[in-house]
């Protein structure tokens, strides 16, 4: 039901990174009170049907960057719940126009004996910087 929310319309971007092509999105979180960056254990990106290794996913919140390995152990930053976070991926240039852009995050709930895992799909446009 939510599902349709987590990737915002609209901020799908070609950027250069680094001097290296990378494509951002902003994303909203799937859990209504939000957690701590240490209890997401994975947000993926995939780009017309490819999913992009999570090695070349970079997170950012609150001006603050994170690779996910990295997001294990921070204890100090949270995502909130409605509050939209970058995700960053290295790829091959993007080119300008509509791709199908998907999102899925595990992410580790205190009451919940598994990870719950939430997946949003979108045609979104991307623009080049």
């Amino acid at each position: 039901m939510f599902d349709k929310y987590l990737l915002v319309d609209g901020t799908a971007r070609a950027v250069l990174n680094d001097g290296n092509p990378a494509l951002e999105v902003d994303a909203r979180i799937a859990y209504y009170r939000g957690l701590g960056l240490s209890m997401v254990e994975d947000v993926s990106i995939s780009i017309d049907g490819v999913t992009v290794a999570r090695e070349d996913t970079t997170f950012v919140v609150h001006g603050n960057s994170y690779s996910l390995d990295e997001m294990e152990s921070v204890v100090d930053d949270r995502w909130g719940f409605t509050e939209a976070a970058t995700v960053r991926v290295r790829t091959a240039e993007v080119v300008d126009g509509d791709h199908v852009i998907g999102l899925t995050e595990r992410l580790r709930i205190s009451y919940i004996p598994m990870p719950t895992v939430t997946s949003c799909t979108k045609t979104m446009t991307v623009r080049g910087p």
